[in-house]
């Protein structure tokens, strides 16, 4: 049976926005195979549950070995996110060019910085990932780090949260957190993860060498095989009746208080 798909596939590379995020994207297997296969910089890709044809194989082989995330979806969501033609592909753009913590890390030895990480463990909500991004970007962290999957996406909302820190913060989208605390360990990076259920206080760290702090999301917190492996667990003390700070608030605070460690070994 041949697998039918647009004549014209640049067509599916208007300016169209999906109401997820007001993400644009782009829809049909052909047109998604082209811009993977061109390197453009995608998000996600939602492939229909079931949808095995010889084009759609390409498109997975073409998909393995990068670091775009794969869901399997029912049409449902495909028709909310778009109900054209989009043969049961859809491709989300990215808003940036994701970089690599491979490559980010050596750079800053060799120009003799000292590394300056944050970790976002299973943080999903676009509005605190643009004031952590924002709040990065002025504290003059090198990168933001996040995981392929259940992650915040890199949208136009994201950006705009952020008020464009995004467009200038370089964001490494990894294989997992966990993939990362290990590479970022084996570089000589301090580890420190935020956790309520640390005993040592945030302020009684050491932040002053190369350092990565790692935050979760507000329901879940950081994974338990994630906190395990860190080198360092830390708790902002609580001292009213609710039980816990925003992320974006509880990052800030982390990173000020990296800053006044750091400014301290320039004196």
């Amino acid at each position: 049976m041949q697998t039918m798909y647009n004549k014209n596939p640049r067509m599916a590379y208007g300016p169209r926005k999906s109401s997820e995020n007001n993400a644009e994207f782009i829809f049909g297997v052909r047109a998604v195979l082209e811009a993977v296969l061109a390197g453009k910089d995608i998000d996600k890709v939602l492939i229909k549950k079931d949808l095995e044809t010889e084009l759609t194989k390409e498109l997975f082989e073409a998909l393995h070995g990068t670091r775009i995330p794969v869901q399997r979806v029912p049409i449902e969501k495909l028709n909310r996110v778009t109900m054209k033609n989009h043969q049961g592909v859809v491709a989300f753009i990215s808003a940036v060019t994701y970089q690599r913590l491979e490559d980010i890390v050596p750079t800053l030895y060799e120009e003799r910085k000292t590394p300056f990480f944050v970790l976002l463990d299973g943080v999903t909500d676009v509005r605190n990932f643009g004031a952590i991004a924002r709040t990065c970007e002025c504290a003059g962290v090198h990168a933001i780090v996040i995981p392929q999957t259940d992650s915040v996406s890199v949208n136009a909302d994201a950006v705009k949260t952020s008020a464009g820190a995004l467009l200038t913060l370089p964001v490494c989208r990894e294989y997992s957190i966990r993939e990362a605390i290990f590479y970022l360990k084996n570089s000589g990076v301090h580890v420190i993860a935020a956790t309520e259920k640390a005993s040592d206080n945030y302020t009684e760290a050491d932040y002053s060498g190369p350092v990565a702090i790692v935050m979760g999301a507000e329901d879940t917190g950081i994974a338990n095989e994630n906190i395990k492996i860190c080198d360092e667990l830390v708790q902002i003390p609580i001292l009213g009746k609710i039980g816990s700070l925003n992320v974006s608030v509880a990052a800030g605070v982390l990173m000020y208080e990296a800053i006044k460690h750091r400014s301290k070994v320039k004196e």
